[in-house]
């Protein structure tokens, strides 16, 4: 039986990569798989059936490795991380006096002599 090796780092200054995921969606993937199996053993270790674990388990932990590939698809290496910025922006800016556009303008015209 061949042995198979799959390469990791696409090269420098690249993020890393691991079939089809990039950067912080690895992690995200590692944290899916160990918390589905650390459900699995609570919910076995509460006597609950295992014709009733085992699916909910595979199918709790299918659909989130899917969620996991398809953000990574979505929003590539920083798009998630943009997305949660951009919900930190103001809607609007308000200014109730205009004195502090009057200091800007004044402290950037150019005046000739």
């Amino acid at each position: 039986m061949a042995t198979k090796s799959y390469s990791i780092n696409k090269g420098i200054n690249r993020p890393i990569e691991f079939r089809g995921l990039k950067a912080q969606y690895i992690g995200y993937l590692a944290a899916c798989v160990v918390g589905s199996l650390v459900g699995f053993g609570v919910l076995h270790a509460c006597g609950i059936s295992l014709y009733v674990c085992t699916p909910l388990t595979l199918g709790l932990g299918g659909w989130m490795v899917a969620r996991v590939f398809r953000m990574s698809k979505r929003y590539g290496q920083y798009g998630l991380m943009k997305k949660s910025a951009r919900k930190q922006l103001p809607k609007a800016l308000l200014s109730r006096s205009r004195k502090m556009f009057i200091h800007l303008y004044r402290d950037y015209v150019w005046t000739a002599k």
